[in-house]
């Protein structure tokens, strides 16, 4: 199995110019020399440097003063957006709505329609029409019965409920409540109780 391998190193730009100089036959370069520690920078020194003029101060305040104005305004924007949005979904329901109420217009003034929901809603007739109603149309065997209990010891219970509430409320209100006594001591001591 092979190692993977690198490619030759290309030289960098500031090492090309060096092998340009070099002659065949010369003796290889020395090493670079370290390059001198970086200089640091005074703040003040360099704050010193900069001149602001009368434009440039101008020019920042009027930044300063706009992004005062424009934020507020930006946010109202972005609040009226959202509601024009919020509005633009209601006004696409409504539209729904009045599409769903035109078509049942549109039905009702179908003359077969109102004819078909007189027929079944109010049992209307035309004159001289003759109308069946038909009592328990259904076999014995296909009318729904009484549904068995699902076990011999538990069944249906029929009992009178508004008797059984006048009973509960009535023996609630008769029944003697014991109030606690919580820190207070008893007069009476018991009997059985030794003496202090």
């Amino acid at each position: 199995m092979e190692r993977p391998t690198l490619p030759p190193r290309r030289p960098v730009a500031s090492e090309a110019p060096k092998a340009k100089k070099r002659a065949p036959g010369a003796r290889p370069d020395r090493p670079p020399r370290p390059s001198a520690p970086e200089r640091r920078v005074d703040v003040r020194d360099w704050l010193g440097r900069v001149r602001v003029s009368g434009f440039v101060v101008i020019m920042l305040g009027l930044v300063v003063l706009g992004t005062f104005v424009l934020v507020p305004t930006v946010g109202t924007y972005m609040d009226q957006r959202q509601q024009i949005q919020a509005l633009e979904s209601a006004v696409k329901i409504g539209q729904s709505e009045v599409e769903d109420l035109q078509m049942q217009r549109d039905r009702w003034s179908d003359p077969a329609y109102i004819r078909t929901q007189a027929r079944e809603r109010l049992g209307y007739t035309f004159p001289g029409e003759v109308v069946y109603l038909i009592d328990n149309d259904l076999p014995a065997s296909a009318t729904p019965q009484e549904q068995d209990d699902v076990s011999g010891d538990v069944g249906q219970t029929r009992t009178d409920w508004m008797a059984q509430l006048v009973r509960s409320v009535t023996a609630s209100g008769a029944a003697q409540v014991a109030v606690p006594t919580i820190g207070v001591p008893d007069p009476t001591p018991a009997p059985d109780a030794p003496a202090p």
